[in-house]
């Protein structure tokens, strides 16, 4: 996925389509984004992790 982002970032870069004052604002935007996927993949790491540990509770009690 990084490498797949950095094409998009170069191909930004490079494109004769989009405005130079323009292409800041856009990669920022996909920084942004970039670093909030790592926020939410590190959240759905935890979450596992908290589930595991309480897993066996819903269990016994019938709920899974």
């Amino acid at each position: 996925m990084e490498q797949k982002i950095k094409k998009v970032v170069d191909k930004i870069k490079k494109s004769k389509h989009i405005d130079e004052a323009d292409k800041p604002a856009i990669i920022e935007k996909i920084e942004e984004w970039k670093k909030e996927k790592a926020a939410i993949s590190e959240l759905s790491g935890k979450l596992e992790s908290w589930w595991l540990k309480v897993e066996p509770i819903f269990a016994e009690i019938g709920l899974v």
